[in-house]
């Protein structure tokens, strides 16, 4: 194994070394150290900004290549529309404050989420009504399974609530992604009770890009959710679990102050995502909350955050995380999800 721990190479600070860490700088590079790695038969994974990653104690018996590639560039336009490829190393923030700055419309509400621009398709990302897929066009794909470069179009990488089939299995490396971004002084139309409450809007209201920009950071910061060196709280992995999603009658069940969302409103029966949070909660899982003598413990400030307070091992994180799921499970019935990638363990 390798002598450089991962877990510097991540927002949870753990995870032990790799066999072999390869930093290509470029596209070029990333695509020639892929395909050498790919061709050696071992096993490996990308590593962009580490924020959505949980990696073993025991390191990684393979390669890691990390994306290092940056660039954002506007590729096309179509009237007010704008097209813009950026790099897979871009940290995703960076892309924001650049659609922001430029007046482009369509990922302001996206403002904050650690991590890489080349990982974004995998999850879905997405916060406060807005996804990704809403302005993805397509990816620059280097795929493992045939070892060629191709452009896959969004509808191929069949983006759903943080997942997608780069998640599910299609194995390859995202080398850039092109967004389609409306040209415009305002957001998209506010869609998310919290945000319009602090800008003051009513939902379906518009606001001035740098504001929206300028609530999500706050709001985020007030959650742990913005990477702080002096805030303990944002050493995670962001959000730990996913929101279920269930029947409606399963969600009519929980009782009328569960927190739920009809995803599709115009079905007989919609399935309905619940607030992984107020399940949290409501099994008995506080703030703050930690298992005696471990140094992993829920975010002060949401409990969706599993952070290190200093010392913690992956372990401790996943003994956590288990616990939590155990809790949630004997109380509702409902089987929580972790939203990070495991690397060398499971829950």
């Amino acid at each position: 194994m390798g002598e450089q721990p991962l877990s510097g190479l991540t927002t949870l600070h753990v995870g032990g070394a790799a066999r072999e860490l390869l930093s290509p700088g470029n596209t070029v590079e990333l695509v020639e150290a892929t395909l050498d790695t790919w061709s050696r038969r071992e096993p490996w994974f990308a590593l962009g900004g580490g924020s959505n990653l949980l990696i073993a104690d025991d390191g990684f018996d393979g390669t890691v290549i990390r994306v290092l590639s940056r660039g954002i560039d506007q590729v096309d336009a179509v009237e007010s529309q704008k097209i813009l490829r950026v790099l897979a190393g871009e940290p995703w923030d960076a892309v924001v404050a650049h659609a922001v700055e430029h007046g482009l419309s369509g990922i302001e509400a996206l403002s904050g989420i650690p991590g890489s621009a080349g990982a974004a398709p995998m999850q879905n990302i997405g916060a406060y009504g807005q996804e990704l897929s809403e302005v993805l066009v397509s990816v620059d794909f280097l795929d493992e399974q045939t070892g060629e470069r191709t452009q896959l179009a969004a509808t191929e990488l069949e983006l759903g609530y943080r997942t997608s089939a780069l998640k599910r299995g299609r194995r390859g490396i995202v080398l850039s992604l092109d967004l389609r971004l409306r040209e415009s002084p305002q957001s998209a139309p506010i869609a998310y009770d919290q945000l319009a409450t602090a800008l003051g809007v009513p939902i379906g209201e518009t606001a001035p890009l740098a504001d929206v920009r300028r609530a999500v950071l706050a709001l985020r910061a007030s959650k742990g959710m913005v990477l702080d060196p002096d805030d303990p709280d944002s050493v995670s992995a962001g959000s730990f679990f996913t929101n279920p999603i269930v029947s409606e009658n399963f969600a009519r069940n929980l009782g009328p102050d569960a927190p739920r969302w009809i995803l599709d409103p115009d079905a007989p029966e919609s399935p309905v995502k619940l607030s992984a949070a107020w399940l949290i909660e409501r099994a008995g899982v506080t703030r703050g909350f930690a298992l005696p003598g471990s140094r992993a413990a829920v975010s002060s400030k949401h409990t969706l955050a599993l952070t290190n307070r200093g010392g913690a091992t992956a372990a401790d994180i996943a003994e956590l995380a288990r616990y939590i799921q155990l809790r949630v499970l004997n109380q509702f019935g409902v089987g929580l999800q972790p939203e990070p990638q495991l690397i060398g363990l499971t829950l």
